[in-house]
């Protein structure tokens, strides 16, 4: 059978240059291909000349399709399927894992609370130097920059009249750099007028002797309680430890309440001051740490050293500190108890 150019298959079998195949076996190039006639012709046998046909006949159906192959454009890569993940990986490849999304809430440290958290309205009062708040008419009050848990009541020797004075303000200004360098909160209530000794009928002092004691301590107790319960409601914390300290008069008095049970402290301090004997309570007590400074000028050095010797004989621990000073308060009593009183916290 033989093949035109247009696709007619003819019954000569001759293929000619533009598509036919001869049965007479020769291959027409004429002026379908470029270049002379090319004819060949007779050169071999009726079955060689259709052999040598058929063969060139293939070359160049196989020449075409490469070409056709060559010159076809690169097919692009087919789109995802609707609801396809965007940037799905292709087979063979490991998709990367994705960055965990980090919320502001979740690395955000929380807001402190306010410190204190409320502060009374403001109060006049002759009590209170200047940086020394004041809690109500007769009482004031220390905080440190960082919230605490520690309260220190600190009573104050016996004090003059009047809105200015000497021994307000020192004892007032040692209370407040101490507590602060310790970082602990303060209570200063003032005294009473008519307790202290004789010759200062009118200054501010603490029921140092037994029936001033008998007469007043209790009241004056449940006025410190209930100063704490203010302060705690300004900070919005419950105090855990506190400790209870007075210099001159206010050691006197703060002698009194332990050897007495008179007040709930976790220790005492004694600076300038101090003095009393084994009472009927004293054996029933918890031991307490007990500081006790003195100076070395100053006259109740004896009736100090006294005290510690009651109080050591009831198994409480008690630390007794000289320092080259006369009477009165002394910042270095203060650091000195603070740390005393921390060294049997972990006890």
């Amino acid at each position: 059978m033989g093949r035109r150019a247009s696709g007619e298959l003819v019954a000569s079998g001759e293929l000619v240059a533009s598509g036919e195949l001869v049965a007479s076996g020769e291959l027409v190039a004429s002026d379908e291909l470029a270049g002379p006639e090319r004819r060949v012709r007779g050169c071999c046998s009726g079955g060689a000349a259709r052999w040598i046909a058929a063969l060139l006949g293939a070359l160049a159906v196989a020449v075409c399709a490469c070409s056709n192959t060559a010159d076809a454009p690169r097919s692009a890569r087919a789109p995802a399927p609707d609801g396809a993940a965007l940037g799905a990986a292709e087979p063979g490849l490991v998709p990367a894992a994705p960055t965990p999304a980090v919320t502001a809430a979740a690395t955000a440290p929380p807001e402190p609370a306010p410190w204190p958290r409320a502060r009374p309205p403001r109060v006049e009062t002759d009590w209170c130097i200047a940086g020394v708040d004041a809690l109500d008419e007769e009482t004031c009050y220390v905080l440190p920059d960082a919230p605490t848990r520690t309260l220190l009541l600190y009573l104050h020797g016996i004090v003059p009249p009047g809105k200015e004075s000497e021994q307000k303000t020192n004892v007032e200004t040692v209370v407040s750099r101490a507590a602060r360098r310790a970082g602990v909160a303060a209570l200063i209530p003032r005294g009473k007028v008519g307790l202290a000794p004789k010759g200062y009928a009118s200054w501010r002092g603490w029921p140092t002797g037994e029936r001033a004691y008998e007469e007043h301590a209790a009241a004056l107790v449940a006025t410190f309680v209930e100063k704490r319960r203010k302060l705690e409601e300004i900070t919005g914390v419950s105090f855990s430890r506190v400790y209870v300290a007075g210099s001159s008069s206010g050691a006197y008095f703060a002698a009194a309440l332990a050897l007495r049970g008179g007040i709930d402290a976790d220790g005492f301090g004694a600076m300038s001051g101090g003095g009393g004997h084994a009472t009927p309570q004293l054996a029933t007590l918890a031991p307490r740490p007990f500081y006790i400074g003195f100076g070395a000028h100053d006259t109740v050095g004896g009736s100090a050293r006294a005290l510690a010797g009651v109080l050591r004989g009831a198994g409480w621990p008690v630390r007794v500190a000289e320092h080259p000073f006369g009477h009165g308060a002394k910042e270095v009593y203060l650091d000195e108890a603070f740390a005393f009183w921390r060294e049997h916290e972990a006890r």
